[in-house]
């Protein structure tokens, strides 16, 4: 029988999850197969049903799924400290990036270079979005009753302009009918699951795994094991974390204050995120632009070309919004300020990240306890197809600014929009690829025409 690799350190196992948090580019699909890659294939920390195990429960929840596995798997793990630590870590280097270019955009933005950089970037963040509503319609929209409801859900958000939420309960509202009344409508046919970098790579179960740390006739470690205490603590220690800053918040700037208002907010997108962060950013941006006034649709589409470029969740593109939410907005009426953006950004982060570790040391042990695959349900599947034309209708939202920027029709942007159409569809470009290839043809067009 051959041997079981020895079980990591909490030591080494922090040094891994901070490595991974600084090269996890590669949007969702990117992030679970290098987790896979790294976990199950490298190191042998766990057997590929037991990563399939979790990685099912962390694709029912609300939030990012790579950040949720992450957490998951260092729980596992470590218990408790493993999966604050591995999720932590995961996020703390886009974090610490953003910050930084979130600088940068604020203070020299509008200088000649770097405005010209972001005109070419525009247009190609447009084509990734139309890219990724068609990746997720072809993996999705299996039959008449789902492609309705996208086409459903992008008229709702883009023609009426109905709050996402509403979108999303509507839909699962129609999956559960569905459901119930004719299976059939709404059934997906079974596949083998894709979890590859967004060219299109499948993991497949291998025929013969080595022996891992956990693997499937591993008994569950102890920590893992659920208890009524356990769940207790955990959920206290939840609202804890929720309640608390957020009555701080209130304290220094009312109820109404900027920082008090991004914690409810973010709070809400956290729990709404399904389908991944293109399918929340509609919620974001009718919040952020509409509704506060935090930024422009303009520098919204922004904030999405530098969450593209970081590692870390494309969700944490949040971060962005809230240090221009506190850049322009100040704190209790003070001149904006970089301390004001800062406060912002964390505070946004903190909200909009808080719920994913809850779920998972929440609900975690209670997952291992059954060891069973987690099936998506009708309505979530109705959800699934809804994204489609939730992610479309982000499409529509950003394509006024980008290809109409001063109220005329810009064919500069058109034309980069189709290059960059071209170049994932045709070409195979990564969504890294085609971001840098539109920050160098910016910098040789400003060269250029100098």
């Amino acid at each position: 029988m051959e041997s079981r690799p020895s079980h990591p350190t909490l030591a080494s196992a922090s040094r891994f999850w901070l490595r991974l948090g600084l090269v996890s580019f590669g949007g969702p699909a990117g992030q679970i197969a290098l987790l896979h890659r790294e976990l199950v294939e490298r190191r042998c920390w766990l057997s590929e049903r037991r990563y399939l195990h979790a990685l099912n429960y962390c694709m029912l929840l609300p939030g990012p799924e790579a950040t949720q596995l992450a957490t998951y798997l260092g729980w596992l793990l470590h218990g408790v400290p493993g999966g604050l630590i591995a999720g932590g870590l995961f996020l703390a280097p886009s974090v610490l990036v953003l910050t930084v270019l979130s600088s940068v955009y604020v203070v020299w933005g509008q200088l000649p270079l770097l405005a010209a950089v972001f005109a070419v970037l525009k247009p190609a963040v447009l084509a990734i979005v139309i890219v990724a509503a068609w990746r997720v319609g072809q993996r999705t929209l299996h039959t008449p009753l789902l492609q309705g409801l996208a086409a459903a859900a992008f008229a709702a958000l883009a023609l009426l302009r109905l709050p996402y939420p509403l979108v999303v309960a509507l839909a699962a509202l129609a999956g559960g009918l569905a459901g119930r009344l004719a299976p059939h409508w709404i059934q997906r046919p079974r596949s083998t699951l894709v979890v590859g970098s967004e060219g299109g790579s499948t993991m497949q179960q291998a025929a013969s795994q080595p022996a891992a740390v956990h693997d499937d006739d591993t008994p569950t470690p102890p920590h893992a094991q659920p208890s009524r205490r356990q769940l207790a603590l955990a959920l206290l220690a939840w609202g804890l974390a929720t309640l608390l800053p957020l009555a701080v918040l209130v304290l220094w700037g009312g109820w109404d204050g900027t920082l008090a208002t991004m914690a409810r907010f973010f709070s809400r997108v956290a729990l709404l995120s399904f389908g991944g962060a293109y399918a929340v950013l509609p919620y974001v941006a009718q919040g952020a632009v509409d509704s506060f006034g935090w930024l422009t649709a303009s520098q919204m589409v922004d904030g999405l070309a530098l969450g593209e470029t970081t590692p870390g969740p494309l969700i944490m593109v949040v971060a962005f919004v809230g240090f221009m939410g506190g850049w322009h907005s100040g704190l209790d009426g003070t001149a904006a300020s970089w301390p004001a953006a800062l406060a912002a950004t964390l505070v946004t982060v903190w909200f909009t990240f808080v719920p994913s570790f809850g779920f998972i040391l929440a609900g975690a042990p209670l997952v291992e306890a059954t060891r069973e695959d987690l099936r998506l349900g009708a309505p979530l599947t109705a959800i699934t197809a809804a994204v489609v034309g939730v992610i479309a209708s982000l499409a529509a939202f950003f394509a006024g600014p980008v290809l109409w920027p001063a109220g005329s029709w810009s064919p500069d942007a058109a034309l980069v929009l189709a290059l960059a159409l071209v170049a994932q569809l045709k070409l195979g470009f990564s969504v890294l690829q085609v971001i840098a290839a539109a920050a160098v043809g910016g910098v040789v067009l400003q060269l250029l025409i100098g």
